[in-house]
C-alpha cells in the first residue's frame, strides 16, 4: 500500500460542503417563495433577473410528464450512482471530492423540493431580447460547478499528475 492510497476520504470536509450547499439552497428558495409571487420577476441586470418559477421536471424541465415520485426515484438513483463514483475516487483527488460534494449537496437540495413540494423552486433567469436561458436555482449551480470541477480534475489536474509521475519514473530508471 502506498502512502497516497492510505489517505482517507475527506468525509468531514465533504459533509460540511454538502450541509452548507443544502442549507444555502433551501434558505434562498424559502426566501423566493416567501417574498415573490409565482411568475413575478425582479430585474437585477439587463440580462439577469430573479424569476419565481416551478420546475416540474428535472434539468431544463426534462421528464416533466413523470409523476413526482418517479422523478424523486430517478434523482435518488442518480444520487446513488454519484455516491458510488465518489467512493471509488482516490482520496488524493481533492478537487474531485469537492466536486462530488457540490453535486450531492445540489441534488439533495432539489430532491428535498421534489419530495416536499412536488416540484423544484427555480429563480435565476438569464435573458436578452432575443435569447432566454432556462430558469434554474442555486442547487443547479452547485451541480454544474461540481461537474465542471470533475472535468477539470480529470482532464487537467489528473493528466498533469500522471505526466509528472511518468517523468519521475523515467528519471529514477
Amino acid at each position: 500500500m502506498t502512502a497516497a492510497s492510505s489517505v482517507r476520504h475527506p468525509f468531514g470536509f465533504s459533509a460540511a460542503v454538502i450541509l452548507v450547499t443544502v442549507v444555502l439552497d433551501q434558505a434562498v428558495k424559502a426566501l423566493v417563495v416567501a417574498k415573490m409571487e409565482l411568475g413575478s420577476a425582479i430585474e437585477l441586470l439587463p440580462f439577469f433577473a430573479l424569476l419565481h418559477a416551478r420546475n416540474e421536471g428535472i434539468a431544463f424541465s426534462m421528464f416533466s410528464g413523470l409523476e413526482d415520485w418517479g422523478l424523486a426515484l430517478l434523482a435518488l438513483a442518480v444520487l446513488c450512482f454519484v455516491g458510488w463514483l465518489w467512493w471509488k475516487t482516490p482520496a488524493e483527488r481533492k478537487w474531485s471530492h469537492l466536486a462530488f460534494a457540490l453535486i450531492v449537496g445540489g441534488a439533495i437540495g432539489n430532491l428535498i423540493d421534489r419530495v416536499r413540494l412536488g416540484y423544484v423552486v427555480d429563480y435565476f433567469f438569464f435573458h436578452t431580447p432575443v435569447f432566454t436561458f432556462a430558469v434554474f436555482n442555486l442547487a443547479d449551480t452547485f451541480i454544474t460547478v461540481g461537474a465542471g470541477l470533475l472535468i477539470l480534475d480529470e482532464f487537467v489536474v489528473a493528466q498533469r499528475e500522471k505526466k509528472a509521475a511518468a517523468g519521475e519514473k523515467r528519471a529514477a530508471d
